[in-house]
């Protein structure tokens, strides 16, 4: 069975290095005339950099006994894979009638350029937002996000039960680092399927919604340029 790692060495050799506007427009002139495709495929391969990135991190730290920063580091891939799971999504409601193209060229705007500091002039997706949808796609990952987010933040686990044990005869409380204790078990198969999930998203989900809506976009596409045009 493949491991964590090998499957991250494969990814490394799939990281898409750069997208062509022209090749895209020679693969469909029609659909890839509209803007939004571009930015599907530029946020598809930005999501995997991310998500490559933080899994050699989440996996250094989580074979060196740092289970608490692997934590954190996996809730932020649970956060990039909704991304992905949402992106999805979209494009497969323009094609069912239920978003405007319109509208989904505003979400990939929004998803490529949006901040919440400031940083740009567009405002970020709401992440609790995305992740709604991504359980409705992969029920479990909102609780798998909501037991993370408790290691990220100075709550109860995030403090007294990480590093504290309680001698209830003695009335004492000693300090310790559990996270390797508590919470070691569990990281790798939470790992393994976040992994298993977005790479299903990366290369089945979004090819198989891309190929659609290049199809849809040609066979809309009077309706789209007079409504453009209105």
């Amino acid at each position: 069975m493949e491991s964590i790692r090998e499957q991250l060495q494969r990814w490394s050799q799939s990281l898409c290095q750069e997208i062509s506007v022209d090749g895209l427009y020679t693969r469909c002139p029609i659909a890839h005339k509209w803007k939004a495709p571009y930015r599907s495929c530029g946020i598809r391969e930005a999501l995997l950099w991310r998500m490559h990135d933080l899994g050699q991190q989440t996996v250094l730290l989580a074979e060196q006994g740092h289970v608490r920063g692997a934590r954190i580091l996996l809730r932020s891939a649970i956060e990039t894979l909704a991304v992905l799971i949402y992106l999805n999504q979209k494009m497969e409601a323009v094609v069912a009638g239920k978003l405007s193209l319109f509208e989904f060229d505003e979400r990939t705007r929004q998803l490529l350029m949006g901040s919440k500091n400031g940083a740009t002039s567009m405002a970020a997706v709401n992440i609790l937002t995305v992740l709604a949808h991504a359980e409705k796609a992969h029920p479990g990952l909102t609780a798998m996000h909501e037991r993370l987010s408790e290691s990220a933040h100075p709550s109860y686990d995030g403090v007294l039960y990480g590093y504290s044990t309680t001698d209830s005869e003695r009335h004492e409380t000693r300090f310790v680092n559990n996270w390797a204790a508590f919470f070691g078990a569990e990281q790798a198969p939470c790992t393994a399927f976040v992994f298993a999930v977005f790479e299903h998203q990366y290369n089945v989900t979004w090819v198989d919604q891309m190929t659609r809506f290049e199809q849809w976009l040609r066979e809309n596409d009077d309706a789209l340029e007079a409504h453009r045009d209105a």
